[in-house]
């Protein structure tokens, strides 16, 4: 293959190993969903190339250890037969990981593999300063704990109280998970800045008084890693998608006009100042 380009082969989801020659190819696995077709090809390619087992990361993600050098190019035309892609490295936008949300989840409040793949479209191997992860998770529970990623998406519910239909039970004081909801006889107080906008105070309130609005909740510049930080929330629940693409797309244009080489979003929050970020996001 003459003098491989390994800036190149990382960027397409080919990563060095210790072993001279062999890299272990990062697929690109949107929402952490793979159709059969893809599984039967992956498993077509681990035992003709790599060493007969794959492994999976974190992030949803599913790697191909022990490819050489030499097979690079035999790796990727295989793999595009069924139209799987290798994943990204560096920095730039990663792969989109995601929860299964309300198709499946019973807790889901938003659907999640659609807009998975709607911001994989948009977004995936943008160039940025550094790697920039983007977690979509479909309710409070936070399964794909939406604040360590760069961009966290979390499903809500916004809850308003309807005193004329309730009864005071206080069915909603004991499921709430925050202590938000507080009731006595012929009262109920709701401390909204308590609120995690988990929707089980409208999900359980037998005589519907409490009524909500789905919506989504977005965190920023967190990171898992060396060093830890947890995304921040700046905005209150976002209830139209196009304004959850316009804070993803002003989140990115902050990084980029900030950001420098090697830094991830949440220290360039901090060195510019929270308030800063929070102009430049129109809040």
């Amino acid at each position: 293959m003459g003098n491989p380009d390994y800036a190149a082969l990382k960027k397409g989801g080919f990563m060095r190993q210790k072993q001279k020659d062999r890299f272990s190819l990062r697929l690109r696995v949107v929402g952490g969903q793979l159709h059969t077709g893809f599984l039967r090809k992956i498993v077509e390619v681990a035992d003709k190339f790599g060493e007969g087992y794959i492994h999976l990361t974190s992030r949803q993600g599913v790697e191909i250890p022990f490819v050489s050098l030499d097979d690079i190019d035999a790796v990727k035309a295989s793999l595009a037969e069924v139209g799987l892609q290798p994943g990204a490295c560096g920095p730039r936008v990663r792969t989109v990981t995601a929860c299964q949300g309300n198709a499946i989840c019973p807790s889901g409040l938003i659907e999640t593999s659609e807009l998975a793949k709607q911001m994989d479209t948009r977004y995936f191997g943008r160039e940025l300063p550094h790697k920039f992860k983007i977690g979509i998770t479909g309710c409070p529970n936070n399964c794909l704990k939406a604040e360590e990623n760069d961009l966290g998406v979390k499903g809500a519910i916004y809850p308003e109280w309807n005193g004329k239909k309730c009864d005071f039970c206080g069915l909603c004081e004991s499921v709430c998970p925050v202590k938000a909801v507080k009731v006595t006889k012929g009262k109920v107080d709701f401390t909204e800045n308590k609120c995690v906008y988990c929707g089980k105070c409208v999900k359980s309130c037998p005589s519907d008084a409490w009524e909500g609005k789905n919506g989504y909740l977005l965190s920023f510049g967190g990171m898992f890693g060396n060093e830890i930080r947890s995304g921040v929330s700046i905005q209150p629940v976002i209830f139209e998608l196009e304004q959850v693409f316009k804070a993803v797309d002003d989140a990115i244009k902050f990084f980029e006009k900030h950001g420098v080489a090697g830094e991830r979003m949440g220290k360039t929050i901090a060195k510019t100042g929270i308030e800063t970020f929070k102009k430049e996001m129109g809040q």
